[in-house]
This record gives structure tokens, C-alpha cells and sequence, in this order.
């Protein structure tokens, strides 16, 4: 890992919340997994970003705000600061967050083309985010309830992984281990699916009857 790099991941959020009467979008802290401690974000579309972040066990590092960019384009000095800035096991990604909506104004398409053109040029990789599918972000949203990995006994969580074969359903699981109380084993089984454990079809809304595949 490069030295900027390093110093990004060990710096503070460029900029915090920005708060004035009548703003519309929802700023915040959510308490990522991934880094054990919380992490900002300005808008419920970010938090969506972040939580997806979160979930991916391709990801190990997550920075809000990294850093503030400058260049000179076209004739003048240009400023933007993305969203994030994820470590992942291709390398560092930077990430904006834009509704779709907004994607074809001129302003906005003009700064995502100069920053992607700035941070490719370091071989870094840039996304630009936008709404994901509904059903599997209200299921990541569901699992993020079971992420703090000290809620759950190591006993349980290696009992679950013993017995739960590939293929069985989320009711056959909650089932599988008979010695702890079911609310604790139907809480362990959602933890393990959280963690990457245990994978199911998140493009399809969780219920009793999804299936759980193990991960290799």
C-alpha cells in the first residue's frame, strides 16, 4: 500500500455534517463492521452505499469524505471531494454517490469525467453509485441488525457451522442447533449470513424458505 493511501485511511473525514434549516438530505453515523467504529455519511442514498460497503467481505477499509481533489481543467482550477474511498482486494476505489436522476446534468457529468480521468490515472478504480435494487437493499438493511460480532457466542456460531449443510433453508437452519434457545440461533444463523458465511439470493426477499449456500 502506497504512503497516501496509508494517510488517507488514517485521516479524519475531510468534512462532517453540514446542517442548515430546511436541508433534505439526512446526514448521520452508521457503525460499520468493517471498521469498528462509525462512519458519516450526508444522504440516505450514501447510507445505502455504505451499508452495501459494509456487507462486502471484498472490502476492508471504508473512508467517508477522503480527501479534496484539485486540478486544472479546461482552464481553471476544479474542487471536488467523493464520497468515499473503499480498500478492496482489486485496490483503492473511489466512490460518488449521485441519484440517477441528477446524472445527465451537465455540472455534474463534467466533475465525475475529470475525477474519474484524475483517479485512474493513479490506477485506482472510480464508481459512480446510484439507487441499487430495492429487495436486495432492504435484505442487506435487515442483515446490518446482525453485524456486531460480540453479540453472538463463539460456542453457537461454531455448533451452526458444523451442522448447517449446504442447501437447507433459513427454517431448516434456525432448527439445526436443538441445545441453545431458538431466538439466539435464528439471530446467529442472520449474523453468519451477514458475515459471508453462509450466502443466499439476496436479489430475492429473505424468508424461511430461502436457501443457504455455504461459502467455499
Amino acid at each position: 500500500m502506497d504512503a497516501p493511501v496509508q494517510e488517507m485511511l488514517a485521516a479524519g473525514p475531510w468534512r462532517t455534517f453540514r446542517w442548515h434549516h430546511g436541508q433534505k438530505h439526512y446526514s448521520g453515523a452508521f457503525w460499520s463492521a468493517t471498521e469498528g467504529s462509525h462512519v458519516i455519511y450526508e444522504s440516505r442514498l450514501e447510507l445505502a452505499r455504505l451499508l452495501f460497503a459494509d456487507f462486502d467481505r471484498s472490502v476492508s477499509r471504508i473512508v467517508a469524505q477522503p480527501f479534496l481533489m484539485t486540478a486544472q481543467v479546461e482552464g481553471a482550477e476544479r474542487r471536488h471531494i467523493p464520497d468515499f474511498l473503499l480498500m478492496s482486494e482489486s485496490g483503492p476505489l473511489v466512490v460518488d454517490v449521485k441519484p440517477a436522476r441528477r446524472l445527465a446534468r451537465p455540472e455534474v457529468a463534467f466533475t465525475f469525467a475529470w475525477s474519474r480521468r484524475v483517479i485512474e490515472s493513479r490506477g485506482w478504480g472510480f464508481e459512480v453509485w446510484s439507487e441499487p435494487d430495492p429487495v436486495e437493499t432492504e435484505n442487506i438493511r435487515f442483515l446490518a441488525g446482525y453485524r456486531r460480532p460480540w453479540l453472538f457466542s463463539p460456542g453457537l456460531v461454531a455448533a451452526l457451522e458444523a451442522s448447517v449443510t449446504d442447501g437447507v433453508t433459513l427454517r431448516e437452519a434456525f432448527a439445526t442447533v436443538s441445545s441453545f434457545d431458538p431466538r439466539l440461533v435464528r439471530a446467529a444463523v442472520l449474523h453468519l449470513l451477514w458475515t459471508g458465511r453462509f450466502r443466499a439470493d439476496l436479489s430475492i426477499r429473505l424468508c424461511p424458505g430461502t436457501v443457504l449456500r455455504r461459502s467455499s
